[in-house]
Formats: C-alpha cells, sequence, structure tokens
C-alpha cells in the first residue's frame, strides 16, 4: 500500500510540475527535464506514468476537466427549471475560474490551442454532458434559442475566461453585482 501512494505522489507531482510550467512557460517550454526537475524526479520516471510528453498533457488536461466538472455540477439539481439550473452551473464554474486559477488557465490554454489530441478532447467534453443535457432540455422547452451548444457555450461560459483573466480582473474587480450583471447578460443572449 505504501509503495502505491508513492507512486501516486509522484505521478499527482509531475502532473502538477506540468500545470505549473504550461501555465508559466508555455507548452513549447515546458521540457520533460522541467517537468522532472520540479516535480523532483528523475526524468526516467516520468515515463512510468506517461507515455510521452504529449500524454502527460492530455492525462494532465482530463484530470483537469474532470475536476472542473465536479466543481461546476456541485449542488446541480436537474429537476429545477432551466434556468435556476444554469445559474448554478454558471455561478459554480465562475467560482472554479476565481478560484482555481491554474487549473482554468490551463484549460483555457487548451480550448485555444492544438495542445490536446481531438480524441481527448471529445473525452473531456463528456464531462459537460450534463450542461449540454440542460441546454437540450431548455430548447425543447422552448426556453432556450434553439442554436448550436457550441454557439450556447461560446456567448454564455467562454465570456467567464476573459471576466476572470487576471489581466483584466484589476480593471474588472468582478464583486457580487458585476457576476449577477454577466450573469444576467449571459442568460439574456440565449434565453427565448
Amino acid at each position: 500500500m505504501a509503495i502505491r501512494q508513492k507512486c501516486d505522489k509522484k505521478r499527482f507531482a509531475l502532473l502538477n510540475a506540468t500545470l505549473h510550467l504550461v501555465n508559466n512557460q508555455g507548452f513549447h517550454d515546458a521540457p520533460m527535464s522541467k517537468i522532472a526537475k520540479m516535480a523532483e524526479v528523475s526524468p526516467a520516471t516520468i515515463y512510468i506514468y506517461f507515455e510521452n510528453k504529449q500524454d502527460l498533457i492530455n492525462q494532465l488536461y482530463l484530470e483537469m476537466k474532470a475536476s472542473f466538472s465536479a466543481f461546476a455540477f456541485n449542488n446541480y439539481n436537474e429537476e429545477t427549471c432551466v434556468m435556476e439550473s444554469f445559474k448554478q452551473i454558471w455561478f459554480n464554474i465562475a467560482n472554479f475560474k476565481l478560484n482555481k486559477v491554474e487549473e482554468a488557465n490551463f484549460l483555457s490554454q487548451c480550448d485555444n490551442t492544438p495542445m490536446i489530441d481531438d480524441a481527448i478532447k471529445r473525452e473531456g467534453l463528456k464531462h459537460l454532458q450534463p450542461l449540454l443535457d440542460l441546454w437540450e432540455r431548455g430548447k425543447e422547452e422552448s426556453v432556450i434559442k434553439p442554436i448550436s451548444p457550441y454557439l450556447l457555450y461560446a456567448f454564455t461560459i467562454y465570456p467567464l475566461a476573459f471576466l476572470t483573466n487576471k489581466q483584466y480582473k484589476t480593471s474588472c474587480e468582478l464583486n457580487q453585482e458585476k457576476l449577477n450583471d454577466a450573469f444576467q447578460a449571459a442568460w439574456d443572449s440565449i434565453k427565448l
């Protein structure tokens, strides 16, 4: 059992080092040697857990997506009306982006670059299924515009990345009033 814990610790250290380096130096400036050094393991240890750097990045992405979805769907009740359900998810995502900054930054980078394999991105999308199901229900109930889920995401969730980016957070402090306004703007953009 102690050996298993030690292995999990090393894997966790490698994932954390990768997260930090990719966020601060970019994907290409995060070589395996730096990842190993920051994780305090030998470079060869990486290959016990991951096939290569791409596998390491892909696995980190999937773990971050799982963490994101756990946060996003915390206290979510699919029995609630569409608007209230969406509001719960939206504010959970806002809180994730405000409180899990490194993870949110990494996921934003992944959304905007070809760092992640397409098959892994599709697997990561499965974590958003409750939101996609909610939007589908909203369309069926004529509460949400009958548009692509990509457009729904672009107009409601994606702006949170802009608002929570530390570069813009300082000039537009996200207090509760501004978050409420941002939610209302997001909801207004997709409601019928």
